[in-house]
């Protein structure tokens, strides 16, 4: 664990909107998908600026961090559910967001004597290493925060921000455009209270079309879950987010792993190449596409070398799913604007047999699957939802292992920039808390893909040369 002497903390305060009135919104059966669900964390690393009058504390303290506070503050203007909490009134029959004047966001300012660039750079790390610039949410069975910050300064190398959001608030789009439009008014100053129109959040819920009824479904399904977990409590309308899934972090790692360009455009070509030729018994795989997206190659390639580094280290011989989500704003009838804020995702399931990674010809297969799913989206987006957390319940009682996706590729997390230019590393703290693979855009704008990876010791050290070898063999 990280000395208690890391990380001092200068201040903890609440940053409100100005002249802001009553606000409320009702959960969508999106969000409510994620009504317990661990908070999503991540850290956004930046280097101070060289000169040596900006690079000193008094500037951190002095100069960036009250316009920090400042913009902070106009930006929640425009984005009020975030200053508010979730809550389940008494008269309604699901949560709400509710903001009354005088809420706001929690805030904490700190410094730490860590290792900057250790924490800001790719090679492996201890995992628990960062957990101490995150944010801690509140959540009780009655209320809970919808996101946090923490600002926290490196002194004479960097700053970072973290922030962790209440998954059933907003995914992972609408998560970055916010800190896009924060960076944005803290860039141009009070005199530019208005956003751009892309930063603008839409915030009507009547766009959202489900099938009758799945709002009550998924309520009813997280209340059975809850009674799983602990009977002894009685409280049928708790929010209190699940503590059952901790960070992993005793022995763990966390590192980022690149694929450039050319790696990219080697594993597709060589998907592609192969893919009339490998079939996987009876089941059927769509024609072969002109193209593969990189979404689809980058996870086949990740998941193939995850279980082989798995399988090498841990004796791993049960079945894998991979899971992750899917943004349904445009896949939607009719479609969701780009900017709706909340959530607008889906989460998808492919089903993978731990041979299938591991045989000579996996690569194809894993894609192939993948893809057909992928596929399926584009006409019945949202099948499966009402199903999905008993699906997750059955998953976990029989031990199939499950690998998930965080971020995108999309959400362009490096344009981030509050005006000391733009962040040195973006982190999805909050994979530590299972197996999942974290997905962002090079920093050097390429086109190339950054993996983040948290695992034990030894898996990662047999991921980094299984990871490595397979692109030199393609």
């Amino acid at each position: 664990m990280a000395s208690a002497d890391s990380l001092k903390i200068h201040e903890l305060c609440k940053v409100s909107p100005p002249s802001a009135s009553n606000f409320s919104l009702p959960l969508t059966f999106s969000d409510l998908l994620w009504m317990r669900f661990h908070p999503v964390e991540r850290l956004f690393f930046y280097s101070l600026p060289q000169l040596d009058s900006d690079s000193d504390p008094s500037f951190f303290f002095h100069s960036l961090i009250p316009k920090l506070k400042h913009s902070l503050s106009l930006t929640l203007k425009h984005f009020l559910p975030l200053a508010g909490n979730i809550v389940w009134p008494s008269n309604s029959q699901k949560p709400i967001f509710k903001f009354t004047p005088g809420d706001g966001v929690s805030l904490v300012i700190a410094e730490s004597d860590a290792d900057f660039y250790r924490l800001s750079g790719n090679s492996p790390i201890e995992a628990l290493k960062s957990r101490p610039l995150v944010p801690h949410l509140d959540s009780s069975d009655s209320i809970c925060s919808v996101i946090s910050l923490q600002i926290t300064l490196f002194p004479n190398r960097g700053f970072c921000i973290g922030i962790s959001c209440h998954h059933a608030a907003l995914d992972g789009k609408s998560t970055i455009m916010f800190m896009k439009a924060w960076a944005y008014l803290c860039q141009n100053g009070a005199e530019s209270p208005s956003l751009l129109p892309g930063l603008e959040p839409f915030f009507d819920r009547d766009v959202i079309k489900g099938p009758d009824g799945l709002d009550a479904l998924l309520i009813n399904q997280w209340k059975e879950l809850a009674n799983l977990m602990d009977p002894s409590n009685m409280n049928q309308r708790s929010l209190k987010i699940f503590s059952s899934v901790p960070p992993v972090l005793d022995q763990s790692l966390r590192a980022t792993f690149e694929l450039t360009r050319s790696d990219l455009e080697k594993i597709k070509n060589t998907v592609l190449a192969m893919w009339d030729d490998i079939e996987n018994g009876e089941e059927s795989f769509p024609s072969k596409p002109q193209t593969l997206s990189t979404f689809v190659v980058t996870c086949a390639y990740v998941l193939i070398c995850i279980v082989k580094a798995m399988k090498a280290t841990q004796n791993n011989n049960g079945k894998f799913v991979f899971g992750y989500t899917v943004d349904c704003r445009s896949r939607l009838e009719p479609p969701v604007p780009d900017n709706y804020f909340g959530n607008c995702v889906s989460t998808c399931i492919v089903d993978v047999q731990q041979e299938e990674f591991t045989m000579e010809n996996g690569l194809i297969i894993v894609a192939k699957k993948i893809y057909s799913k992928v596929k399926k989206l584009d006409k019945a987006v949202l099948d499966g939802m009402d199903s999905m957390i008993p699906l997750w319940i059955s998953l976990i009682s029989k031990g199939v292992h499950g690998i998930g996706v965080a971020g995108s590729t999309r959400f362009g997390v490096y344009r981030t920039d509050f005006g000391w230019g733009r962040p040195i590393k973006v982190e999805i703290t909050s994979i530590d808390r299972g197996l999942s693979m974290a997905l962002a855009e090079s920093r050097d704008g390429s086109g190339g893909i950054a993996i983040g990876l948290v695992q034990n010791k030894n898996a990662m050290n047999a991921f980094a040369t299984v990871f490595c070898e397979g692109l030199e063999s393609l």
